[in-house]
């Protein structure tokens, strides 16, 4: 199955709901993304690497690239390989001179590790199918432009507070599309799959 790289385009707080973050994947040279939910001590290695911030301290994304460094074991790439029940699953792939050693592991720490050590990012398709979100371009701008700093962080207040099993098909689409457009990505998430579990019975 053809892999599809993928690259870091936003690290988003929630609008809605506090300690709640997304570390959203765009396509590269595409328009796709896939937005993740981490925890906060995730997204704070994710911010703290994409700065290029030198903590006092290792933090333990900085300790266990350093152990592979000092035994010269490369990060080669990381794979995110299945989403099962909303849950998505990633491996390491692993190189030193002898072998290739694949290792699983959480998505939030093997997007962390790749942060650190500058490897590629894949995906599969049926993975972007299931939980991606398009994106449309908007003139001049580069949809798969990587983020410049520790955080892409949504702003504003959300002016709608529905439940989404009393909308329709058309309310959903356009509340996703509403919150797209104020980056709120973890909100996004719940909608995206509200409106899949209806589309799919």
């Amino acid at each position: 199955m053809k892999k599809i790289e993928l690259e870091i385009v936003a690290l988003s707080h929630s609008i809605t709901q506090t300690h709640s973050y997304a570390v959203v994947l765009g396509e590269v040279d595409g328009l796709r993304r896939l937005p993740i939910v981490i925890g906060g001590f995730e997204a704070q290695a994710i911010a703290v690497a994409l700065e290029r911030m030198q903590p006092s301290r290792p933090l333990t994304h900085d300790l266990f690239a350093n152990f592979m460094t000092t035994f010269g074991i490369e990060l080669a790439e990381v794979v995110i390989y299945k989403l099962e029940e909303g849950i998505f699953f990633a491996k390491l792939l692993c190189q030193n001179d002898n072998n290739t050693v694949e290792i699983d592991s959480r998505t939030s720490d093997a997007l962390a590790l790749a942060v650190r050590s500058g490897c590629k990012i894949y995906t599969y398709e049926n993975i972007l199918d299931a939980a991606g979100m398009f994106l449309e371009n908007t003139e001049g701008t580069n949809p798969s432009a990587p983020v410049q700093g520790a955080e892409k962080v949504a702003s504003g207040a959300t002016t709608f507070n529905h439940d989404l099993k009393n909308m329709n098909l058309e309310e959903l689409h356009i509340l996703l599309q509403q919150v797209l457009d104020q980056e709120d990505y973890v909100r996004a998430i719940t909608i995206r799959d509200e409106i899949n579990s209806r589309e799919n019975k």
